[in-house]
């Protein structure tokens, strides 16, 4: 069974960082393609970035340069680091997993955290 728990949201001033953490288990990890979504109130929840089973990686435009994605060396545990804060990135943040899949599209990943929320005040 497939188990997501993301920590590590919280509330920063603009132009702060963030490190959110995504435990991981029941997948192999060396196969599984690793996502981050969020989603703003009155919002669909969108694409944040994805790292491939090969190691790629890609983010969407309005991160990219300011959020890293990684994991540690057992493939157990999935980063965002997120620098440079917005107001705009105020959200409620989930990692998500898919073993067949591997995409920026959310229908891509059966598997999800609980999210956690990250709140940028300007």
């Amino acid at each position: 069974q497939v188990q997501l728990v993301e920590s590590g949201g919280g509330s920063v001033q603009a132009g702060g960082s963030l490190r959110l953490s995504c435990v991981g288990s029941g997948y192999p990890s060396s196969r599984t393609c690793m996502g981050w979504f969020r989603e703003a109130p009155g919002k669909e929840r969108e694409w944040v970035a994805t790292m491939y089973p090969s190691g790629i990686t890609t983010y969407r435009d309005s991160v990219r340069g300011r959020f890293a994605i990684s994991e540690d060396n057992a493939g157990n545990t999935l980063y965002l680091q997120m620098n440079s804060l917005k107001p705009e990135d105020t959200a409620k943040y989930y990692c998500a997993a898919s073993i067949h899949y591997c995409s920026s599209r959310r229908t891509d990943f059966p598997y999800w955290g609980q999210g956690t929320q990250v709140t940028v005040s300007s």
